[in-house]
C-alpha cells in the first residue's frame, strides 16, 4: 500500500510539472501609468490560460507560429517572423505555440488612461524617410521601425512618449536639445521607455542597427 500510495504521487507530481511546463513564461519588463509591457516566453506547444487583454503592441523576437483561442473556442492562427511587429485589440483568449521551436515576443499591453499628446514639429518620418519607416498607425500607437546604417546620423526630430524595442545589437549615441549627448550601447531584445524627446542620433557601431518605437497617443 505504501508503495502504491508513492506511486500515485509521483504520477500526480510529474503532471503538476507537466503542466508548469507548458504555461507560458511572463516576465514584467517595465509599468507606468500608460503600458505594461511583458516578455513572453513559450516553449513548443505550451499554452497559457483564457484570460481578458486589453489592446496590445507585439513585437516579434523570434518566429512565431500560435493559435489564439477565444472562449467560446473560436481559434485565429497566427504567423510571424523575427522583427516583425502586430497590434492586436482588446479581447478574451489565451495563446498556444504550435511551433517545434520555442517563441520570445515582447507585449505591449496599453492601460486606458490616455496621454493624448500633441503632433510633433520634427516628425523623423517626415525628415528622413528612409531610415524611419511606419509598420503601423492608428487612435492608440504609431509603431515606428528604425533602421540606421554604420556611421549614419539622423536629423534633429521629436517623438512623443514610447517604448523602444532593440531588435539588434547597437550602439548610438544620442544628442539631446540641450546639447548633451548620451551613449546608448544595447543588446538584442532589450526594452526601454522614452518620455517626449528630441534628439539627433548618430550609430557609432559597425554594424546595421534596427529598433521599434512605439509612440503613445
Amino acid at each position: 500500500m505504501r508503495r502504491r500510495t508513492w506511486h500515485l504521487g509521483w504520477i500526480v507530481g510529474l503532471g503538476v510539472l507537466a503542466h508548469i511546463a507548458a504555461a507560458a513564461e511572463l516576465k514584467p519588463e517595465l509599468e507606468n501609468q500608460w503600458v505594461r509591457v511583458l516578455r513572453v516566453h513559450q516553449a513548443p506547444g505550451a499554452r497559457d490560460a483564457v484570460r481578458s487583454r486589453p489592446p496590445s503592441v507585439v513585437v516579434y523576437l523570434t518566429d512565431v507560429h500560435e493559435k489564439l483561442i477565444g472562449p467560446d473556442d473560436k481559434r485565429r492562427e497566427v504567423i510571424h517572423k523575427a522583427g516583425e511587429t502586430a497590434y492586436f485589440e482588446a479581447s478574451r483568449r489565451r495563446e498556444q505555440n504550435v511551433s517545434d521551436l520555442p517563441s520570445e515576443v515582447v507585449v505591449i499591453e496599453l492601460k486606458p488612461d490616455r496621454i493624448h499628446a500633441k503632433p510633433v514639429a520634427l516628425d523623423p518620418v517626415k525628415l528622413d524617410p528612409k531610415y524611419h519607416t511606419v509598420d503601423l498607425d492608428n487612435d492608440r500607437v504609431r509603431i515606428l521601425r528604425t533602421t540606421l546604417e554604420p556611421h549614419i546620423k539622423s536629423p534633429m526630430h521629436e517623438h512623443p512618449a514610447y517604448v523602444v524595442v532593440y531588435l539588434t545589437e547597437l550602439h548610438t549615441t544620442m544628442k539631446l536639445a540641450d546639447g548633451r549627448v548620451v551613449d546608448n550601447p544595447r543588446r538584442p531584445g532589450e526594452v526601454a521607455w522614452r518620455d517626449p524627446l528630441k534628439h539627433e542620433t548618430e550609430n557609432i557601431g559597425d554594424h546595421t542597427a534596427v529598433e521599434i518605437q512605439v509612440e503613445l497617443k
